[in-house]
């Protein structure tokens, strides 16, 4: 099993909470959401939340090879509930959350599962290149951060616009209507995005947080195969430096409306053939 892995926090002055990691025919990557210093009910914080589960759902998927990865997903968040429901408020509205991507191979078929904007890249051996992705976050947050985009990212009014449109988007956080994503609820595994693939039709995975696709859906400087390519020919950290680059020519989101400069960027690439 051939992986590379690399990933970046959005500062040297900050938590990375992405989280991913691979063992033999498995592998997973989250993105811990939340609002970074804010009221989350939860004395561990959003980087134990989605390093905690993302171990807990590595182990379930490799070990328990027939169960549905909708199940080890759910099994997995019962599992964190236990661990900090004695301590944490679970029934915080702002409970911490994650993005879920998490693959498996066996019996000549690659299982997936996609809850929340990360995103997952299957190559195939015609050179087609598909990208699994959850827009119900996005559809969502378009309909709500008008206001957030007509700023500079980092002013002090971008800063309050960007808390308050935080504040809608939680309001619909796991309802219908709204958007899905790993938190408390075990329910919510249900709405993941799931499909199969024949493992001999591809020839590499490559699982992303949405830091690290900004090339593509936000800066729409680079499609699904010139990422792919970035990440074939310099490596994940290659993909992230240039990402990096294109965030410097735009510290104030002038010509990229963002809610962050910057964000965790995470990439595994799983080469299969």
């Amino acid at each position: 099993m051939k992986v590379a892995l690399g990933s970046q926090s959005a500062g040297p002055s900050r938590v990375n909470e992405d989280f991913a990691a691979a063992v033999p025919g498995a592998a997973v990557l989250l993105d811990g959401a939340g609002v970074a210093g804010a009221e989350t009910g939860c004395v561990h914080g959003i980087a134990w939340f989605s390093a905690t589960l993302g171990g807990l759902l590595l182990s379930n998927i490799s070990t328990q090879s027939t169960r549905p990865l909708v199940e080890c997903l759910a099994d997995s968040i019962r599992a964190v509930r236990s661990l900090h429901g004695d301590t944490c408020d679970l029934a915080h509205r702002a409970s911490p959350t994650s993005t879920v991507v998490a693959v498996r191979a066996g019996s000549g078929v690659l299982e997936y599962l996609v809850l929340g904007d990360s995103t997952l890249l299957l190559a195939d051996l015609d050179g087609k290149t598909t990208a699994v992705t959850d827009q119900r976050l996005d559809e969502v947050g378009k309909r709500l951060r008008a206001s957030v985009d007509a700023l500079s990212t980092g002013s002090p009014e971008h800063a309050v616009a960007l808390a308050e449109y935080r504040d809608a988007l939680t309001g619909l956080r796991n309802q219908p209507g709204g958007f899905w994503i790993a938190g408390p609820d075990p329910l919510a595994a249900e709405h993941g995005f799931t499909g199969t693939v024949p493992v001999e039709s591809l020839t590499s995975v490559t699982l992303l947080s949405d830091g690290a696709t900004r090339l593509v859906d936000l800066f729409e400087l680079a499609t699904w195969q010139d990422t792919l390519a970035v990440v074939g020919s310099v490596g994940p950290d290659g993909l992230i430096r240039r990402v990096r680059e294109a965030e410097a020519g735009d510290p104030d989101g002038r010509r990229w409306p963002r809610g962050k400069a910057q964000d965790d960027a995470t990439v595994l690439h799983w080469v299969l053939s």
